[in-house]
């Protein structure tokens, strides 16, 4: 049988010490917090996040862009959907190889994203006076090393 105090002590220093359960309880806090300021644009941060890769990519293959948001092809096609739905991006197959898919932001998409900015920089200040930008570079390094792929 399993001696349930010694168990419940290293349950308790999981629940309360675990970096994986920390990072994602602050990242869900984060993002709810840009959700909600970004409310008004009708983007979510994710969203937003999406939008800023394709409008700096020098590269507009599907694949590259997978790659730089760290997804799979399928979870960012799942996630470009409604943008293109919406009109604020568009994806198109390229005649020269018909395997290579092609995104970049329509008009309106960069009109929705312009307009997203000042909130989004609103909440970066709030945040930034919670989480210096020292910790956030390492923590982002720190996450590099992790490798692998986002969902």
């Amino acid at each position: 049988m399993m001696e349930t105090s010694g168990l419940r002590e290293e349950l308790r220093a999981l629940a309360a010490g675990c970096a994986g359960l920390s990072l994602r309880h602050a990242a869900r806090r984060v993002t709810l917090l840009h959700d909600e300021a970004l409310r008004d644009s009708g983007l979510s941060l994710a969203q937003v996040g999406l939008m800023a890769l394709i409008a700096t990519s020098a590269d507009d293959r599907m694949t590259a862009l997978a790659a730089r948001a760290g997804l799979d092809p399928s979870t960012l096609s799942r996630n470009l959907r409604g943008l293109e739905r919406d009109g604020l991006i568009e994806i198109a197959t390229v005649e020269k190889d018909l395997r290579r898919r092609a995104v970049w932001l329509t008009e309106s998409g960069l009109r929705r994203l312009h307009g997203a900015l000042p909130a989004w920089r609103a909440t970066q200040a709030r945040i930034a006076e919670l989480f210096p930008a020292d910790l956030l570079e390492r923590i982002a390094t720190a996450s590099e090393k992790l490798g692998g792929k986002e969902d």
